[in-house]
């Protein structure tokens, strides 16, 4: 890995963490500080590591010339100087390179803080602990570039306005803020399966484990949700074919999925089955469910999915779960049941530019015979945003 990998790597490992840690010290209204020391640390890494060479421990270093940077601004800030310079000059970096492993959980909470609407949520802890940038998070909510820059800058003046605490939140509180951290990390975790970027489903999982291990936040829906995120990653090994295309389900090698973590999936899952709500995600975890435990792709209950998703749309009636239900359905009744399932969302706004949209109806008429509908089809999903092995998939098809 040369160095230019390495920083890249190191920015989706590591910039959240580092950047929570700075947010603690220097408290949350000056989530921007923190943003910008990770920033020009990671801008500085890039132009000495190609020719100083990498250094022992590359997160420890990124660590100190962030802390370096923060401190340098603050102290030509002198409103700032006095309040602020003595945490950082106090601030010793962990013997390990990595920042204390809290301060991230403690940073979802602060993003998913009931003061902010709940898009403004999202959108800023994406960014900030996740280390999205705003074109990717605007395409994982099917949003303008624009509205979700605007959202971010607007969330970060409210936290400093406001001056929300950097904290766990009491009891009468912790339960409210979690739904908000688990769409949080629910929508990092698809990101990054969808475009297969490992580093980010695991963070997502690494997170959720931390919130299922604290007694506080052990919740059905935390387990659900980290089944959910287990089981669909069980898959990973087997999704790309040898020229890094995509792989539907049905011509995946199924000796390739990871049966330790399937069987850790649906640990959680049974933990999840206590109390009476019934969540997004135990239903997709359901799904997942379904898929892990068919031997193969003639075995797969069609019609028990198609009935999950039914419930699953009624709890989240978005267009992007009717287009899941339509392809189940089209399994199981056959591909014009899917098409019919289809119609009514064809023209729906938010799906004119999701590639899957397109994707799924180009299947479906070449099924059923419409070649010349489905290169259609395929031609407009080639004109939708969407990852290196998505397009490879498409030009596939």
């Amino acid at each position: 890995m040369n160095a230019s990998q390495l920083v890249d790597h190191l920015f989706r490992r590591e910039a959240g963490r580092i950047v929570s840690t700075l947010t603690r010290i220097l408290g949350p209204r000056n989530i921007a500080l923190a943003e910008d020391a990770v920033q020009d640390a990671l801008i500085r890494a890039m132009e000495v590591w190609p020719f100083r060479g990498i250094p022992e421990n590359p997160s420890a270093w990124l660590i100190q010339v962030a802390r370096n940077r923060a401190l340098d601004r603050i102290r030509r800030e002198t409103v700032l100087a006095a309040k602020l310079s003595g945490a950082l000059e106090n601030f010793e970096p962990p013997a390990s390179g990595t920042p204390f492993p809290d301060d991230e959980v403690v940073m979802l909470f602060l993003c998913a803080h009931p003061a902010l609407p709940a898009e403004s949520r999202l959108a800023l802890t994406l960014k900030t602990v996740g280390g999205f940038g705003v074109a990717e998070i605007a395409r994982a909510l099917l949003a303008e570039e624009g509205a979700i820059a605007q959202r971010i800058v607007r969330a970060k003046r409210q936290i400093g306005e406001e001056n929300l605490s950097f904290e766990m939140p009491g009891d009468g509180e912790l339960s409210m803020r979690l739904d908000s951290v688990l769409a949080v990390l629910y929508l990092m975790f698809n990101e990054g399966y969808g475009a297969l970027r490992a580093d980010l489903c695991e963070e997502a999982i690494r997170m959720a484990r931390l919130i299922a291990a604290n007694p506080a936040t052990a919740l059905p829906a935390t387990h659900a949700l980290l089944a959910l995120f287990l089981l669909q990653s069980s898959r990973s090994a087997a999704r790309q074919d040898p020229n890094g295309a995509l792989l539907l389900l049905g011509d995946q090698d199924r000796t390739l999925w990871d049966r330790a973590r399937i069987h850790d999936g649906l640990r959680y899952l049974d933990l999840s089955a206590t109390g009476d709500n019934m969540t997004q995600y135990h239903l997709e975890a359901g799904i997942a469910a379904a898929h892990a435990v068919s031997p193969d792709a003639a075995s797969t209950d069609w019609r028990e999915i198609v009935s999950l998703y039914d419930d699953l749309y009624k709890l989240n009636p978005s267009p992007v779960v009717a287009l899941n239900r339509a392809v189940a359905l089209s399994r199981a009744e056959g591909p014009g049941a899917g098409i019919q399932a289809l119609a009514p969302f064809e023209d729906h706004p938010k799906l004119q530019r999701y590639y899957l949209l397109h994707a799924a109806l180009g299947s479906l008429w070449r099924d059923l015979g419409n070649h010349e509908r489905s290169q259609e089809c395929f031609r407009r999903a080639r004109e939708c945003p969407c990852s290196e092995p998505e397009r490879k998939f498409l030009e596939r098809q």
